[in-house]
């Protein structure tokens, strides 16, 4: 009997119940374009901090780089000499240590040792500045300061004059960035987050072998490839691997193993960076808190002091969504309700003759009451249906067009120059200065999502039901006298 009436009143009011349904659809389709547009900004940020700090880090250690002292400049100086008056061409590479004061290899274990710590691993960053040099009709020493030409990527170059005396002479400066890595250890640093494309990665037992693995871009302006050599103040070292960063542009041109790396920067057991992996992220707190008290001086960077460093259309985006599109959502979705609610109340009410009818024929209060509510619940799921449509269809229309959107990424302040000293392995060649990423934003729906907005639908069904439900069980079989006189 239920069943019939249902489908009978449902039926001769497909306006009524249409536009009821359309109600409850709009508040569950905004709530799930938005949820839908906040996830996909969620994957954008995580995309953005897993090319920054790597895959499986927690957490970086650094120190802050000390001031020059004294009459240092704490710019690498090259020394050239001119000796004889025919040109001579010569070539200079100057490594210094980046990202940071050096600590020693030993805090590495300390860290590893301490309680909420799952693994921590030593990195050493680079800079090598190599210039060429052309000498003519000059018989004097000359010395010039150079500085790199670009920051933390391959490619630049600049020409300039050193001061020479009784002589001419010009050069060429090109800079590119050099990470040690803990070839023991690949999970966590600087490779981490990239993948090797071509040749293979580091093995445990190269920990002091010459070779190489260079980034993508760097392998491919100067024509690098798996079995290429190439030397750095004199050291000859084989590419064996050439390495693709997951997203972004890459943030250093060559890894060495971290011997390797210590060796040219006349950093013997020392390492710029330490990456540190919690057993649990509920531990990253307490784990950063005990390591700024055991280790002084020392700046302890999280994922959370990086997310909170990145800016741009994305950050703006991300706000508004989970700020403005959350109350927007919520407000929508009351609305809808209380139309529901409101709609379904009149046309209770228009219904007098016939539920004070049923009741004269016996039907009790609560046999009513579950009628409307039961019509109430159908136009909610036929609302919520949908619904569940459009928000699909927005949410794959977002994901279709992909709109860019940037992040720039600032500097934490850690460590001398540049996001605390290389999360992400981006301590070689990143001076202060800021890297701008394109994200292209989607908007993935979860199940979790749907199963919201399914519920959602029958809870407008039921306020709706309810509030129609209490209508109807106030009406007497006089009400439908009445109605009909």
């Amino acid at each position: 009997m239920f069943g019939i009436y249902l489908k009978r009143e449902l039926s001769r009011r497909k306006k009524a119940a249409l536009v009821i349904a359309m109600g409850l659809a709009l508040g569950i389709a905004l709530v799930i374009t938005v949820n839908s547009v906040s996830a996909g900004m969620q994957q954008a940020q995580d995309k953005v901090l897993k090319s920054l700090y790597g895959l499986g880090t927690d957490m970086t250690v650094t120190k802050a780089q000390a001031a020059p002292s004294g009459t240092s400049s704490g710019r690498p100086k090259f020394d050239f000499n001119a000796k004889s008056s025919s040109s001579t061409k010569q070539s200079s590479d100057r490594v210094m240590t980046q990202g940071g004061q050096s600590l020693a290899s030993s805090l590495v274990t300390k860290v590893s040792t301490q309680k909420g710590v799952a693994s921590a691993v030593g990195a050493l960053s680079l800079n090598v500045t190599k210039v060429d040099g052309s000498f003519t009709q000059g018989t004097a020493k000359s010395s010039t300061s150079g500085g790199s030409s670009r920051q933390g990527g391959p490619g630049g170059s600049s020409t300039g004059a050193p001061q020479v005396q009784g002589g001419g002479a010009s050069f060429d400066v090109n800079s590119y960035s050099v990470a040690g890595v803990d070839v023991t250890d690949q999970g966590l640093g600087p490779l981490a987050t990239s993948k090797i494309t071509s040749g293979k990665t580091f093995t445990a037992t190269q920990t002091d072998a010459k070779v190489a693995v260079v980034s993508k871009s760097y392998a491919k302006e100067n024509k690098y490839a798996v079995g290429k050599t190439f030397k750095i103040s004199g050291t000859k070292y084989t590419v064996i691997g050439i390495a693709t960063p997951d997203s972004s542009e890459s943030t250093t041109d060559v890894y060495l193993p971290l011997k390797q790396a210590q060796t040219l920067g006349d950093a013997k057991n020392k390492v710029t960076t330490i990456y540190v992996k919690a057993t649990d992220s509920k531990q990253i707190t307490t784990v950063k808190a005990t390591i700024q008290k055991n280790i002084s001086g020392t700046t302890v960077t999280t994922s959370a002091d990086l997310a909170s460093t990145v800016s741009g259309s994305l950050s703006t985006a991300s706000n508004l969504a989970t700020s403005v599109g959350k109350w927007l959502s919520i407000a929508v979705l009351v609305a809808a309700f209380l139309v529901a609610a409101l709609l379904t109340s009149s046309a209770v009410s228009r219904r007098v003759r016939e539920f004070g009818t049923l009741k004269a024929l016996g039907w009790p209060s609560r046999k009513v009451t579950r009628q409307v509510v039961g019509e109430s619940i159908v136009n909610g799921l036929i609302g919520g249906a949908l619904g569940i449509a459009i928000g699909l269809g927005a949410a794959y229309a977002v994901t279709a067009i992909s709109p860019k959107l940037t992040a720039e990424l600032g500097n934490t302040g850690g460590g001398g120059g540049g996001m605390g000293g290389g999360p992400g392995g981006g301590g070689p060649g990143r001076q202060a200065v800021k890297n701008t990423m394109e994200i292209a934003l989607s908007a993935p729906v979860s199940v979790t999502t749907i199963a919201l907005a399914a519920g959602l639908a029958i809870a407008g069904g039921l306020i709706a039901g309810a509030m129609g439900g209490w209508r109807a069980s106030r009406m007497r079989p006089a009400d439908a006298l009445r109605s009909v006189a």
